[in-house]
């Protein structure tokens, strides 16, 4: 296990991933390239239904500083700066999307084996400032997140989590939203061998009673294909496989369809995303 708790998103991060990442109900398609000089340059878009989307990332690195420059079918464009290890430990963003003036955004992470830290800030007259905070060890960690319109003079979200990790367990409580969602998630890897791993999350709204409990699962059929299912109390079914077929190249098609509606047509996803 890596050392220290690390930042307030890394709560409850693993049984996410399990549960949301990589499922997909479009048609995505991501191609990425280096030059001699080594920037990357990064195409992707996506098919939803009648619409296609897509954008450029150029991305280049000159010793600890990373920019980012990308530019999206609505001919916006977004530049983030990182400063990797400013000083040991620290991280420095900046951010900011053009045409949209009030986007700019400057941003600080640090990392300490007993706590993580990161604070933000937003570049107009009256920003919204942003503060999160973990401490702890990478056994168990208590943290929260918070933001403040000084604009307005109101606390616009105030969050908290816990989270407990133990060998191949790790399990999470947060409650969002000014305390009207509560999150709990369960990690387990079965088997490290195989990448078999389960993984669950139950959320519950205080003001409406309202529950959301979804299960899922992972196991690698060998080294570079991976199946992944998932089910939630509302009927709704995922499932997908990944197939790494060359290094950092991957295929994956997942799938979505509504149990409780089998008459409906079912989703099919479909993302390809190549690296040389």
């Amino acid at each position: 296990m890596s050392k220290g708790p690390g930042l307030y998103s890394d709560i409850g991060k693993k049984a996410r991933d399990l549960l949301f990442r990589d499922y997909n109900t479009d048609q995505k398609f991501t191609l990425t390239t280096y030059s001699p000089t080594g920037v990357a340059i990064t195409t992707s878009s996506t098919n939803k239904g009648e619409i296609l989307v897509g954008d450029i990332n150029t991305q280049l690195k000159h010793k600890n500083v990373t920019t980012d420059i990308k530019v999206d079918t609505d001919s916006n464009l977004f530049t983030t700066i990182t400063v990797n290890e400013a000083a040991p430990g620290l991280k420095a963003i900046l951010s900011f999307r053009v045409p949209e003036q009030r986007s700019g955004k400057a941003e600080i992470q640090y990392l300490h084996d007993y706590a993580g830290i990161s604070a933000s800030v937003g570049l107009t007259a009256n920003p919204i400032v942003n503060l999160s905070g973990v401490i702890g060890t990478n056994v168990t960690a208590l943290g929260s997140d918070l933001s403040y319109d000084s604009k307005t003079g109101e606390v616009t979200k105030f969050n908290g989590g816990v989270t407990v990790t133990k060998d191949d367990l790790v399990a999470s409580l947060i409650l969002n939203e000014k305390g009207d969602l509560l999150n709990a998630s369960y990690y387990h890897v079965v088997n490290p061998l195989t990448k078999t791993a389960v993984g669950a999350e139950v959320a519950h709204r205080l003001s409406t009673k309202e529950n959301t409990l979804t299960l899922g699962t992972q196991h690698a059929l060998d080294p570079l294909t991976t199946v992944k299912a998932r089910f939630n109390n509302f009927g709704k079914a995922n499932a997908l496989i990944q197939h790494e077929w060359r290094p950092r190249s991957f295929f994956t098609i997942s799938g979505e369809v509504d149990t409780k509606a089998i008459e409906k047509s079912a989703k099919v996803g479909i993302a390809l995303a190549l690296k040389p």
